[in-house]
């Protein structure tokens, strides 16, 4: 606990700085300086969605560590700068773990420290990441996604309501749920013979509130579990995001430390993306020493990482990450088309594929739907992501990826201003079977079909 009384300590004495200040004038500022001293500018390159160039990858590393070391993170709370010295970078990188068990019995899965075209494949987890669900399909969607064996963790959807009632942030509702989130889904993984497989929470969690309840005796199990301290903002560092880093280190859990990233917000450009990206994961190794990071980076104008632009700047930042350092990274799909449609999974398979083939260590699928409409969100989808992801692990190099990935964005990228809806849970699942529609399916398997043919072997 002693280096995380030393970060906590930095919240109360580092330099003063408004909130403004910070995020809309000196990251802009300081991440377009480093991108012109690292001669990054302009580095985009719209032909290729799947960057192929290690090099250019380290580049942004380099640049991404120095851009961590100017920024250091601001805490809202004491309107401070949390800064780092090099050496307190670099032994928190040094000390991040390489791998972690999670799980009991013939459930237990290991995450593992993966680098670009490393051909073990990540670890899959299922969820309808973020997605608000009615409290009627919440245990059938956790079971419909936990069925399928290729699925290795799964995480929670949100529920809607708890017992009819809705649940509002700071009050007891709130910590209500977070006990029943964990007793639902673990009730689930029984009904399909997966007791012991691992989790992740509490999603459903607005506040540290639902999150301390979650780990209550009878909840979450600390040794299954992978905890979550998710940031709204890359490089902002809550009190309220440190009261679950503290839980976690406190009972023992695995936590994800993670953020979003927007490109054309603070950082910009995909290029100041992907080095914000960088940046964002070396701080919340230093601030946070979690078990997993996640570095996710969202085109603004979609808020998905399906675009061109995202697909990019994503594959380009994992690279660097998973080069220069061994933190265990994950990543997450997130689409903005809805269930029962090709578009889902020509989406699901671009980003599987960057981050897979860049060195993702464990990959969250899916978010349907840009988590738009309550319970749409389905089980099929989150097979299809699973088989991708390793599939891409055992068989593409970079450049197939690219060529892969290349093919299959003209299927879609006119439609993700006006993606489809496509149908809900109830509509494209046979609730009393768990299996999915007969027109799901066909879609399913006409696209894998497509996926064949470009040269993507269907994992088996």
């Amino acid at each position: 606990m002693d280096l995380l009384f030393n970060v906590l300590d930095k919240t109360l004495t580092g330099p003063p700085i408004e909130k403004r200040e910070f995020e809309f004038k000196l990251v802009p500022k300081t991440t377009r300086d480093v991108l012109k001293e690292y001669g990054l500018e302009k580095t985009f390159d719209p032909e290729n969605p799947i960057n192929t160039d290690v090099k250019l990858a380290e580049k942004f590393y380099e640049a991404g560590y120095d851009l961590a070391l100017r920024l250091g993170m601001f805490c809202p709370d004491t309107k401070r700068r949390v800064m780092f010295t090099e050496e307190e970078i670099k032994e928190a990188l040094r000390n991040a773990p390489t791998e972690v068990t999670l799980g009991y019995g013939k459930d237990r899965v290991t995450i593992r420290s993966r680098r670009p075209e490393d051909r073990n494949p990540p670890v899959a987890e299922g969820s309808a990441l973020g997605m608000s669900v009615s409290e009627e399909y919440f245990i059938p969607l956790c079971m419909a996604i936990a069925q399928y064996k290729v699925i290795d963790i799964i995480l929670a959807p949100t529920l809607d309501t708890i017992n009819g009632r809705e649940i509002r942030a700071r009050t007891p509702y709130e910590s209500i749920m977070g006990m029943y989130e964990a007793k639902y889904v673990k009730e689930a993984l029984r009904r399909v013979g997966r007791p012991g497989m691992p989790l992740h929470g509490v999603e459903g969690a607005p506040t540290e509130y639902g999150y301390f309840s979650g780990f209550l005796w009878g909840g979450f199990e600390p040794e299954r579990t992978i905890g979550i301290a998710l940031i709204p903002e890359p490089v902002t560092l809550s009190y309220q995001i440190l009261h679950r880093v503290v839980v976690n280190h406190l009972v023992g859990s695995p936590l994800e430390a993670g953020h979003m990233l927007n490109i054309g917000g603070y950082f910009g450009s995909p290029e100041g993306a992907a080095v914000g990206a960088v940046a964002a994961q070396i701080l919340q190794t230093a601030s946070m020493f979690p078990t997993v990071v996640e570095s996710t980076i969202l085109d603004a104008r979609y808020f998905a990482n399906t675009s061109r632009e995202a697909l990019w700047a994503t594959s380009t930042s994992m690279q660097a990450r998973t080069i220069g350092n061994k933190v265990m990274n994950l990543g997450i799909t997130s689409q903005v088309s809805g269930p029962c449609t090709d578009m889902l999974l020509y989406e699901t398979t671009t980003i599987a594929i960057a981050d897979s083939v860049s060195g993702v260590a464990i990959e969250i699928g899916t978010r349907p739907a840009a988590c738009r409409y309550k319970d749409y969100g389905s089980a099929l989808e989150n097979k299809f992501f699973a088989e991708v992801l390793k599939s891409s692990a055992k068989n593409l190099k970079l450049t197939d990826a690219n060529e892969i990935v290349r093919a299959l964005l003209p299927k879609y990228e006119h439609k993700l201003k006006d993606p489809p809806k496509g149908k809900s849970f109830p509509e494209c699942t046979d609730l009393r079977t768990l299996r999915p529609s007969k027109e799901w399916l066909e879609i399913y398997e006409r696209v894998w079909k497509e996926l064949e043919d470009l040269g993507l072997p269907r994992w088996e």
